[in-house]
């Protein structure tokens, strides 16, 4: 018990330590609107800071929870949510290594999350090969917490969305500049999800649920899935973007012999972002597609859509309390998820169908402090709606969260 106690202790005085540094460096923002979403992983404050070319960085984020559900409470805790290393070397001529290394809720999780290799062939064509973060909708590729100003992540890139998810994989992706604004795309082939996205301890189609450090090793049914994304953005407008994940995700394959159906998913999305001088916008909509075997239906989904939209608005940007880039933010965030789309099909003809639930929607609302690019701060009030399956009356949850994250 003492051992954890000084380990916890230690955690708290480095997460203190890194964001003290990060506020004492009153840098500019590096938040910038014409950063595509595809940029977003090179877009960190670390890469480019080491003499020798190798650069080391990483991010940390804390916070406290106090939540109520239909009037019971767990009471207030306190959670190290992660500790992210990073590590980035131009190895050659247009030749670059990234890697990401995560500890989760102090050391209950370690993951190597990012371990990529980017050989650019030409200014419009680059090709990519390692542990890489597949390009789905607007934050997967994009999930760095001293980011966002919210201390959650969306309801829809997580629980439909597996965010995070790293994929070993390989494939190509570029951009061109076409007038005043650019196009971008991606291409990969990863070993994908297995089928814990059914029969899982959720006990319903959760797509998340087909996460599993095995993923990393080899594919579960030696056929891959597919990721995909084409994204315009422009000055002064944002950037739109359209991105596909799927593929077979059950072991249907023993010893050569073929022992189940083929069972795929296919997940589609479509994501905005833009930031204009005091407004920045982000929303996203997903629908997934997963065949499931005919005896779990209807108690496991065949069809979910979710999606969410975030608006953060800018009161005081500039000088403040004594840092010469701060910006003060009020943000809200209206999202759901229906997990189970469609009915429950009768058999008398005199009866409609019943309509299916088990629905999440969520509003939350708060404020951010950002004393520059590098660290927030963050107050974040969350309301929940959560219908069962049946569709039995909505049980309420609520709560306040108070975060920090920074880069360092």
């Amino acid at each position: 018990m003492k051992s954890t106690v000084h380990t916890c202790g230690l955690i708290s005085l480095i997460v203190l330590g890194l964001a003290s540094s990060a506020i004492a460096q009153d840098t500019e923002p590096v938040r910038d609107s014409l950063v595509t979403n595809q940029q977003a992983i090179y877009n960190r404050p670390f890469i480019g800071l080491g003499a020798t070319g190798i650069s080391i960085g990483g991010y940390a984020e804390g916070n406290t929870n106090y939540f109520i559900e239909d009037g019971l409470t767990e009471g207030f805790s306190m959670e190290m949510r992660r500790v992210n290393l990073f590590v980035y070397s131009p190895i050659g001529k247009r030749l670059r290594y990234l890697m990401e290394l995560e500890f989760e809720h102090g050391t209950e999780e370690i993951a190597l999350e990012t371990a990529q290799i980017d050989f650019e062939i030409n200014k419009y064509l680059s090709f990519r090969s390692g542990i890489i973060l597949p390009q789905i909708g607007v934050f997967n590729a994009n999930h760095d917490s001293p980011v966002w100003d919210f201390v959650d992540r969306p309801l829809s890139s997580t629980m439909i969305i597996p965010s995070t998810l790293s994929e070993v994989g390989f494939g190509i992706f570029g951009n061109a500049v076409m007038g005043s604004g650019q196009i971008s795309y991606d291409f990969y082939v990863v070993n994908g999800l297995a089928g814990g996205v059914v029969l899982n301890e959720e006990g319903k189609t959760f797509i998340p649920g087909g996460k599993s450090l095995e993923m990393l090793e080899e594919d579960n049914n030696g056929l891959p899935m597919y990721n995909a994304r084409v994204a315009w953005c422009q000055s002064g407008i944002g950037e739109v973007g359209v991105s596909y994940y799927g593929g077979v995700y059950n072991t249907f394959r023993l010893e050569g012999e073929e022992i189940a159906d083929r069972n795929s998913l296919g997940i589609i999305a479509i994501d905005y972002n833009t930031d204009f001088e005091k407004i920045d916008i982000k929303g996203e909509y997903v629908i997934a597609n997963i065949e499931v075997e005919e005896t779990l239906q209807p108690l496991y989904g065949t069809r979910q859509w979710g999606g969410f939209v975030e608006v953060d608005y800018s009161v005081k940007k500039g000088k403040l309390i004594g840092f010469d880039h701060a910006n003060l933010l009020l943000m809200a965030r209206l999202e759901k998820v229906d997990m189970n789309a469609g009915d429950f099909e009768t058999t008398l003809v005199s009866l409609p169908d019943i309509t299916k639930y088990d629905h999440e929607t969520a509003l939350s609302g708060g404020v951010a402090f950002r004393p520059n690019g590098r660290a927030v701060f963050k107050v974040n009030y969350r309301y929940h709606w959560i219908r069962d399956l049946v569709g039995n009356p909505a049980a309420k949850k609520a709560g306040i969260q108070v975060g920090i994250a920074t880069y360092f």
